[in-house]
């Protein structure tokens, strides 16, 4: 079986414009969530969200594309660029692409529609182009030279899990050796902040932007709107060891299920089949009771393979801070772990980045890898007093362990989940 790891990480967020200064800030537990300042949000219920500030788009494109193009494939060329350059590998042909959007250019289209009903001004002739959805996977494409698999998934908040695991396993069945995958969102629009805000699920605390994402909080109000991108290289293992590449860390476990019953109310059942699946493509075995050192029940395990689920060692949360969301995904946390959950430290990335929707799956499965190979677990931030009905270890303060694995999950309304596991690399 053909393995599969992570040699290069790329991202553009609101806590910073590269990976280094995004894991920094959140080490230090540093809030990216701040006023809105892209339009005038003064007519909205939520008028924060995590911006990505201070973005030069000409480092990576030309002026003429960049104009052409919506901000979510600004965001996803420069993670992309970065992610190569970091990797330290120059582009072939036969690469892929894989990367993931909620929302695709709803930037643009909004901007669009604005100009022609205000200054009664045609319609771009780009706009078709520059909205859908594949945009971001195929400019990396186009401007990298990669002949490889192309593709964009839109599964909502799961789409860069979902990108990462397929991309995996297009390298797993041969059809490349090198893959670039993630996600890429900018949905800070005002039809996006009215539209969620109208669903109730923003939260509302406009005079405390930096404490206003919460995960796991008892006085948690909703999640808040993020954009920006991650993109990782993925590579074959005998590959990467060939060219002597830095390796953050092996993806070992992808899955993805559909809870199948309802458009926003998560379930947990729906949920906890997805991490359940993730945790035994990764070769852990698990039992109904879940010990922490057991094997999966009616199975006697491979002694190859059988590895006590006590190697996972970190678990970094959807959390999106919402009422609802949090108390489900922990139940579905529970439900699979047992009285092991107690062992295993959460951590919820959204605390401090806010909610980048399909591009959140991506980037906190960079912070997974980063924390694999720095040893060090980040804090969630604003939790003044845990929901009782929460029953996590929560890192609350940064830690510093050393982590063999890792599991990283994402849900998404329609009820689409994935689930990736993230290995240390003992070279």
């Amino acid at each position: 079986m053909r393995r599969v790891v992570i040699t290069g990480i790329g991202a553009v967020t609101p806590l910073g414009n590269t990976i280094w200064d995004s894991w920094d800030a959140l080490k230090r537990g540093i809030s990216g969530i701040w006023p809105i300042t892209r339009f005038d949000a003064s007519g909205l219920e939520t008028r924060i969200a995590g911006e990505v500030k201070g973005f030069d788009v000409g480092q990576f494109l030309s002026k003429r594309h960049a104009l052409r193009h919506d901000p979510f494939v600004h965001y996803a060329v420069a993670a992309a660029l970065m992610a190569l350059e970091d990797a330290g590998i120059t582009p072939e042909s036969e690469f892929g692409v894989v990367i993931g959007s909620s929302r695709g250019g709803i930037t643009t289209i909004e901007r669009n529609l604005e100009r022609h009903i205000n200054l009664k001004q045609p319609f771009s002739a780009y706009l078709a182009m520059a909205s859908t959805a594949n945009m971001a996977a195929s400019e990396v494409s186009i401007r990298l030279g990669l002949q490889g698999p192309c593709m964009a998934l839109s599964t909502a908040c799961a789409s860069g899990a979902n990108a990462i695991g397929e991309a995996m396993h297009i390298i797993k069945r041969r059809g490349a050796d090198v893959m670039l995958a993630g996600g890429s969102e900018a949905p800070i629009t005002r039809v996006m902040l009215g539209g969620y805000g109208s669903a109730r699920v923003l939260s509302r605390r406009n005079d405390e932007p930096g404490k206003a994402s919460r995960p796991f909080d008892i006085h948690r109000d909703g999640f808040v709107l993020s954009e920006g991108a991650g993109v990782v290289i993925l590579e074959e293992l005998n590959h990467a060891i060939k060219r002597g590449a830095n390796i953050y860390a092996e993806i070992t476990g992808y899955a993805t299920t559909a809870d199948a019953c309802h458009e926003t109310m998560p379930s947990y059942v729906g949920e906890a089949l997805c991490i359940r699946k993730a945790i035994e493509d990764a070769g852990l075995f698990l039992s109904k009771t879940c010990s922490g050192f057991a094997v999966r029940s009616s199975e006697k395990p491979k002694t190859h393979n059988f590895k006590p689920i006590g190697e996972i060692g970190l678990i970094n949360a959807h959390a999106t801070s919402t009422p609802l969301g949090d108390i489900v995904e922990a139940k579905a946390i529970k439900e699979v772990f047992g009285d092991a959950v107690n062992k295993v430290s959460v951590t919820a990335n959204k605390s401090m980045t806010g909610h980048m929707l399909g591009a959140s799956g991506a980037v906190e499965a960079i912070f997974t890898a980063l924390s694999i190979k720095e040893g060090i677990i980040p804090p969630s931030i604003n939790i003044d007093e845990v929901d009782g009905s929460i029953q996590l270890n929560i890192a609350r303060r940064p830690l510093t362990r050393k982590i063999k694995a890792a599991l990283t999950t994402s849900f998404g309304f329609g009820g689409v989940n994935a689930c990736l596991v993230l290995f240390s690399v003992e070279r």
